[in-house]
């Protein structure tokens, strides 16, 4: 077993078969890089999520609308009736998020990759923190709109 006592807490060197050289794995998340890690490894989430905007958004427009006029009150309506469609099997947040989510991620299905803490919005943040795999949030409310969450690692 290699020391990796000059390691950050979380990371393993490994050597790359096809480049000849080390590379650093984040135990947590499986993801690796080629640069040293200097911060311990933080245990990462990753999730898709679908966004309905409303006129107390903190930027009432988006891909699909420049200006978004719907309340906050209509945004909630919204996301109840795409929660209720996915978890009754109808579809799934990928496939909604595609077609209705006000944020860019809707090309990606929602996709938002992984992320640790202080790179989300608190309130987002907890809630995907807090979330098994695979499963969906109730509404989430931050300053982006109102969001549903899938936990997808």
């Amino acid at each position: 077993m290699a020391d990796h006592g000059d390691l950050p807490e979380g990371w393993e060197e490994r050597a790359s078969k096809s480049q000849g050289r080390p590379y650093y794995l984040n135990v947590h998340t499986k993801q690796s890089q080629w640069e040293k890690p200097t911060d311990p490894a933080t245990s990462q989430v990753r999730c898709s999520h679908l966004l309905v905007k409303h006129v107390g958004s903190r930027r009432p427009s988006s891909w699909k609308q420049d200006k978004i006029t719907r309340t906050q009150e209509e945004a909630l309506e919204m996301i109840n009736d795409f929660r209720e469609r996915i978890v009754s099997g109808q579809t799934t947040l990928p496939a909604l998020a595609t077609t209705e989510s006000d944020c860019s991620s809707a090309r990606k299905g929602g996709d938002l990759g992984f992320f640790g803490p202080g790179q989300m919005q608190k309130p987002f943040e907890e809630a995907t923190f807090k979330l098994k795999l695979d499963e969906l949030s109730e509404p989430i409310f931050t300053d982006s709109g109102i969001h549903l969450i899938l936990r997808t690692g």
